[in-house]
């Protein structure tokens, strides 16, 4: 797959707005790296007809929610993973790995090799607005997804070994803005943190809760984080969706035991 088809497929709805505006000036360092002198790939005709078919811009404001595709995914989680991976004011290697390792497993290695490249110039713009990316995102992307962004800002916020406390502070500034409530977003960060209440946070219920109350939970939350919620972002994000999903049956099968039922 070329640079020019990779992301003429990538831009999706956030060819428009504030997400639009970055990933423009992220283009611009790897277009001019990869001009031949014929013009640039990425203005390539198909590609210009696939964005104007597609476009949707921040202030639009559409009644209705399109759909949110693969590259619209890919796009927001190289944005939104470049400000967690500086919250705690350093880059660790491990977490650009990370990113690069998720991505390679996701798209393969020819796709994750031009995502990283546009990732690594997204990593040195200095004034992004969490808020206007997020808003973006929460106005565009349907709410499972936006549950899998989190998932995956956790698991490069732990690519060094542990999450520190300005980590957590901007992924759950990044919740606020996106419309994740404070449950999902305890729930979600429960399952990179070791603890004994662990199991009750990813259930999102009380270490009070009675037997029927923890079915119930049990019942909700695997229908939440059920991999069929995210299909439609291809099957390279399954295996992100397959791990929530996992981790809501072993905190269930940990109560079980706890509870004796």
């Amino acid at each position: 797959m070329s640079f020019s088809k990779w992301i003429g497929a990538s831009l999706g709805w956030s060819f428009g707005g504030p997400i639009g505006a970055i990933i423009g000036l992220a283009l611009g360092s790897v277009v001019d790296a990869m001009a031949d002198g014929n013009g640039s790939p990425f203005l390539e005709q198909g590609n210009t007809k696939q964005r104007r078919r597609r476009q949707t811009t921040y202030r639009s404001r559409p009644q209705q929610r399109p759909q949110t595709e693969s590259g619209d995914f890919e796009v927001s989680l190289l944005i939104l993973a470049s400000i967690v991976i500086k919250a705690d004011g350093k880059q660790d290697q491990r977490e650009l790995d990370f990113v690069r390792h998720q991505f390679a497993n996701m798209y393969g290695k020819e796709r994750a090799n031009h995502a990283f490249k546009l990732f690594k110039n997204i990593n040195k713009q200095t004034n992004i607005s969490t808020r206007q990316v997020c808003l973006q995102i929460r106005q565009m992307m349907d709410h499972p997804s936006r549950l899998q962004l989190m998932h995956f800002l956790f698991g490069i916020a732990k690519a060094d070994g542990y999450v520190t406390e300005n980590e957590v502070r901007q992924i759950y500034t990044m919740a606020g803005y996106l419309g994740i409530n404070s449950k999902d977003f305890e729930s979600i960060k429960a399952m990179f943190f070791n603890s004994k209440e662990n199991a009750y946070k990813i259930l999102e219920i009380d270490k009070t809760a009675t037997v029927d109350e923890i079915k119930k939970a049990y019942r909700k939350m695997a229908k939440k984080y059920h991999p069929d919620r995210v299909i439609h972002l291809g099957k390279e994000h399954q295996q992100g969706a397959e791990e929530k999903f996992r981790q809501v049956q072993e905190a269930y099968e940990q109560l079980q035991k706890e509870h004796g039922f």
